[in-house]
Formats: structure tokens, sequence, C-alpha cells
């Protein structure tokens, strides 16, 4: 297939966009996150400008509705959270004198004793550090306001303002190639609005299994530690591991060796990944996208290292565009040569 004008521009522009991404990620923020909230909520808007509303009205009043959400979530949910990472803080000194305890009883070598003193102070060093920058870490004092400012106000004109963009961004395609790039767009935004949506409604799911389970266990901190997971489960696989092993460890520190309070804490997650592979998952990302976890997981790792925490947000989009674009490209290599090559034969 010979390389095209059109081809080259398209590479330019793509290598373009990345040093662009690396050069002003630390003021890209508040702008991604507009866009994403705008592309999110158009669907809703889209909804009531069917019922017979103007598009401003719609906006006005998804962006009152979705700001007294925040602010509810924010006002009763934050001082929980506070409340439970504060808990554990003050328990975690008796926890660690509670193994140091069950060291001398059990006779370990210094080297044994030595690796669990250090495992512990991790813990509560690392508790410490999420409690202090739980909400605002790697920001300044101008990213958080810049967040808090100009991102309701990207995400307003983006929401008010996104038909008619996409209506100017569709009149500018080629003819010849128009329906092809048209049709590749309704992929992308199938596949990455199913597992973007579907993903956040399956976490915050798992979020409140966890933390109910935990809360039932009797597990200290454990609504801040399920809540956690189940943030964390964006990621798959990740999120159950990772609140499992913290669990796990803080269990350890209040129950000690009791196997059954430590069974029931393994069994809450055991049974938070039977409920979202076999109910979540199923009903609400579906067979429809067609993301592999592996590679889910490579693109947030990839990006969060070339990009910090604007990448981990691009990461899922662009894993999107790149799915979509490399199925369309076995397509033509098969259609232009493999089929083309057993027709010759």
């Amino acid at each position: 297939m010979p390389l095209r004008l059109s081809h080259l521009i398209l590479m330019t522009a793509l290598a373009m966009s990345f040093y662009l991404l690396a050069a002003l990620a630390s003021i890209l923020l508040p702008f991604v996150l507009g866009f994403a909230l705008a592309y999110f909520l158009d669907p809703v808007a889209d909804r009531l400008e069917a019922l017979g509303m103007r598009r401003s009205f719609a906006t006005a009043i998804i962006t009152f509705g979705f700001g007294l959400v925040v602010l509810l979530a924010l006002a009763f949910g934050l001082p929980l959270v506070t409340a439970q990472i504060s808990l554990l803080i003050t328990a975690l000194p008796s926890y660690i004198a509670d193994v140091q305890n069950w060291m001398m009883a059990e006779n370990l070598t210094d080297g044994q004793s030595q690796v669990l003193s250090s495992l512990g102070e991790s813990l509560r060093s690392g508790l410490q550090n999420t409690a202090s920058s739980l909400l605002f870490t790697g920001l300044s004092l101008l990213n958080i306001l810049s967040l808090l400012i100009i991102t309701p106000i990207v995400a307003v004109y983006m929401l008010n303002d996104w038909d008619r963009m996409t209506a100017r961004i569709d009149a500018l395609l080629p003819d010849e190639q128009g329906e092809t790039i048209r049709a590749l767009a309704r992929q992308m935004d199938t596949t990455l609005g199913g597992f973007a949506r579907g993903q956040i409604m399956v976490c915050m799911a798992l979020g409140i299994i966890y933390a109910l389970g935990l809360s039932y266990v009797g597990l200290q901190g454990g609504i801040f530690v399920g809540l956690l997971a189940g943030l964390v489960s964006f990621v798959p696989y990740v999120g159950a591991a990772f609140g499992l092993l913290l669990a796990g460890a803080l269990g350890l520190g209040q129950f000690g060796f009791e196997w059954a309070s430590l069974g029931q804490i393994g069994l809450v997650f055991l049974v938070g990944q039977f409920i979202e592979g076999n109910v979540l998952t199923p009903r609400w990302v579906g067979d429809r996208v067609q993301l592999h976890p592996v590679w889910i997981i490579f693109a947030l790792l990839a990006m969060g290292t070339l990009f910090g925490f604007l990448g981990l947000l691009l990461a899922v989009p662009i894993a999107a565009v790149c799915g979509v674009l490399v199925r369309y490209g076995i397509t033509l290599y098969q259609r232009d040569y493999v089929s083309g090559s057993d027709g010759d034969e």
C-alpha cells in the first residue's frame, strides 16, 4: 500500500500530539477532566434535548445536578474517610506492638523480626502519607485552584457546544475516507464509552461491597480500605489484590493470627470478585468492549510512567483508539493480502 500525503499528515499530527502532551502535561489536567466530563454527560444532554429542551437549558440542569451530587458526596463522604484514616493511624502503634510481642513469644530470628518490623513501619508511614496527601498528591496550590475553577468551566462550555463541535469536525472530513473515519469513530466511542462508563459503575459497586463486608467483619478502617480497593479496581484484578493485601495486613495487626477473622477478610474479596465476574462486568461492561485486561494494564502502566497522573486518565482512551485502529488494520491486511493471495492461487 503506497504511502500517501494524508498518511504522512496523520503520523505527523500524532507525533506532535504526543510531544505537546509531554510538554504541556502540567497544565492539561483541568482541560482533560473537563473534556471527559462533557463526553460522559453528553448522552444525558441528548436525552434532555429529545424531550424538547434547549441545549443551553439542558446543560444548566446537568451542571447543577452534577455539582449538587459532588457536593453531597464530599459533605458526607470526606468526613467519613478522614475519620477512618485517623482511626487507622491511631491504632497502628498498638498493631505493631502486638506483632512485636508475637515475635518475641515465637522466638523469631533477628532477620525475621527485622523484616516484620520494617513491614509494619512501612505500613504506618504509608498510611500517614496517604492521610496527608489523599486528595492533593503531586498538586500545587495553583493546580488545585485550576482544577476547581477551570475544569467546571471547560466542562460546561464543551457540553454546551458538543454537537456543534462534532458537526464541524464531521464537515472537515474528506469525502473519500469520510464514511470510513465515521465508522471508526463510532467503534472508538462504543469501546471507550462502554468500558469507561461500565467500569466506573463496577468500581463504585465493588467499593461499596468491600466497605460493607470489611465493616461487617469488624476491621478498623474497613470502610476506607474497601472504598480504596474499589477505586483501584479500575485496573482489572489489581484492586482486589491491593485491597486483600492491605486489609490482610491490618487484620493481622488487629486480630492477630485468628484464622477465622482473617478468613472472613479473604472471603469478602472472594465474594466481591465473584460478583464482579459473574454479575457486574457482564451487565455493565459486556462483550462489546474489546479491550483485553492485559492491554489495559500495560496501557495504564506505560502512560502513567510517561505522563504521570494525566497519562493514567488518557491511558484507556488511547488504548481504545489503538485497539480499534489495530483491528481495522488487520481487516485491511486480510482483505488486501490474505484473501487476495488465496484467490490468486
